[in-house]
């Protein structure tokens, strides 16, 4: 009987013949994409996470209202073991109930901002003259005691600079050049002490000045009663980014409520100050602190192994799931956690059994510190800084990781783990045809794979298209549905799902690098 190919099939057959010492499965591989690339879900996760849920900053309503909703989802699509684990604890929850924010003099301008996590509200509508401090010294904040109680405040600072028009574009995707140089880079040699030189020593030290500078003038302004500070965001074109103005920690000192501006509204109100003329700002931030349940939470999902053998080992794949709250956390990182979900929900669809079991983690507080992973890891692998491997340490085959905003997978990084090149290579010689041809020695950090990889554990993250994620989107009011690209994320939940399938199945684990030694814990 002669077998009958599609042209499809025949190109797979060809090309794994390729890479022969690595088996792929050319049957699961269609299966995976005409569910992965025809049927995708990824868009209806994407609403629901960016659109219905909102930001989700740890332990605010946000976040509890997207893990209460992933559990419901999950245990829908029929996975396992669906549950949220605890990682330890984490500190106070907080969101914003209302902003506003506005110039009133000279002329009437809304003001495009949004207030710091964890700081307090306004204790209702303020309206004053914006009162700027110039003070290069503690000694220079003599002359404001007593004057500032109430008022709106702006901060004379040398970080503030005016803003350079750009003239490049901020979507970018890689080019083959750039591939095949990352392709191509040497094993990264052992990372050296920072050299000296008095031109760094100078900087750190202007540094800290400027860092204690500013601690005193908070102080200040908290012992003042200001109404409100407003302080220069990073961005431009209406972007700006996000941060935090105090500690999440149940401890945590208090502050001065503080807003942050974008730079075009921040430099219009400097320069009038700057010119003498009277600027007048009314405002109204309400803020609420949650301060009942202070531990962090990940929520976990299977589908069981099923081989005798096997089924005790554990493929891991996962995305954090909190976000900023001044957008609606849609490339960082709904993205990687829509792929994750969309993963598990394609194999599901090909009623895939496999032999190991295949572990989901939505991971809570990366923004923060990647504590959702850190504390997973101390708890069922082991502690960097005793380096004593836990049982679960021998289970693990590999974590994948997905955090580099909407951009499709084109590879991936070994994070400097040589024995699995031609695996991943083998892997991914299905999908050139979706760009998806580049493994890379390279390291790449930032995220929640980092906390596999400190612990000997084969944990990776994908090269991805980098798309305008540094540029507009990474932790920014910009980040929200309109800017993921749906071919993207299809592209890269089929590419993922075939890497899980193949590491389930393999008969050996992914090969492991040396077992670092034990790192003390940064203080």
């Amino acid at each position: 009987m002669i077998k009958k190919f599609t042209i499809g099939a025949l190109a797979l057959a060809f090309s794994f013949s390729a890479f022969a010492q690595e088996p792929v499965n050319a049957d699961a591989v269609q299966k995976i994409r005409k569910e992965g690339l025809e049927n995708s879900k990824v868009m209806q996760h994407a609403f629901q996470i960016t659109d219905v849920i909102g930001p989700r900053l740890a332990n605010s309503p946000g976040i509890k209202r997207g893990r209460d909703w992933a559990v419901k989802y999950l245990t829908d699509m029929g996975l396992k073991n669906v549950k949220q684990e605890s990682w330890g604890n984490f500190g106070k929850g907080w969101s914003v109930e209302r902003y506003y924010a506005a110039t009133t003099v000279p002329f009437y301008r809304p003001i495009i901002g949004y207030p710091k996590a964890w700081t307090p509200g306004t204790n209702g509508p303020i309206k004053s003259e914006v009162v700027l401090i110039k003070a290069d010294t503690v000694t220079d904040l003599d002359k404001y005691k007593g004057k500032l109680t109430g008022k709106i405040v702006v901060i004379e600072s040398v970080m503030v600079q005016p803003l350079k028009n750009s003239y490049t574009p901020d979507v970018v995707r890689y080019t083959d050049e750039k591939l095949a140089e990352m392709a191509d880079a040497a094993p990264a040699a052992p990372r050296q002490g920072r050299p000296g030189g008095r031109g760094g020593n100078n900087q750190m030290a202007m540094m800290m000045r400027m860092r204690q500078n500013r601690a005193a003038i908070n102080e200040m302004l908290l012992q003042e009663k200001v109404g409100l500070i407003l302080t220069y965001a990073r961005g431009n074109y209406g972007t700006f980014f996000t941060s935090n103005g105090a500690s999440y920690a149940m401890d945590a000192k208090p502050v001065a409520p503080e807003l942050e501006v974008s730079a075009e509204d921040f430099l219009h109100i400097l320069r009038l100050l700057r010119g003498g003329q009277k600027v007048e700002v009314e405002a109204e931030v309400k803020t609420t602190f949650y301060d009942q349940d202070p531990k962090g939470y990940n929520v976990i999902a299977e589908i069981p192994g099923t081989d005798k053998k096997l089924k005790e080992e554990i493929v891991m794949i996962g995305g954090h799931f909190d976000s900023w709250h001044s957008g609606t956390g849609a490339t960082d990182n709904a993205a990687g956690s829509i792929v994750m979900i969309e993963v598990m929900r394609i194999l599901k669809a090909i009623d895939f059994k496999p032999k190991r079991t295949i572990r989901i983690a939505l991971w809570d507080a990366e923004e923060a510190g990647k504590h959702g992973t850190r504390g997973k890891v101390k708890q069922h692998f082991a502690d960097p800084a005793k380096m004593e491997l836990l049982p679960e340490h021998g289970k693990l085959s590999a974590y994948y990781n997905l955090d580099n905003g909407t951009g499709a997978v084109l590879g991936s990084y070994l994070q400097g783990n040589a024995g699995a090149k031609d695996i991943f290579q083998s892997w991914l010689n299905p999908f050139a045809d979706l760009g998806a041809k580049t493994v890379t020695i390279n390291n790449t950090g930032g995220t929640d794979h980092q906390a596999y990889d400190a612990v000997g554990l084969p944990g990776f993250q994908f090269i991805q298209d980098p798309m305008d994620y540094n540029t507009r989107t990474h932790h920014t009011n910009q980040d929200t549905y309109d800017r993921l690209i749906e071919d993207d994320l299809k592209k890269s939940a089929t590419i993922i799902a075939s890497f899980v399938y193949h590491t389930s199945e393999r008969a050996e684990k992914i090969p492991r690098k040396e077992l670092p030694k034990p790192v003390a814990p940064r203080n």
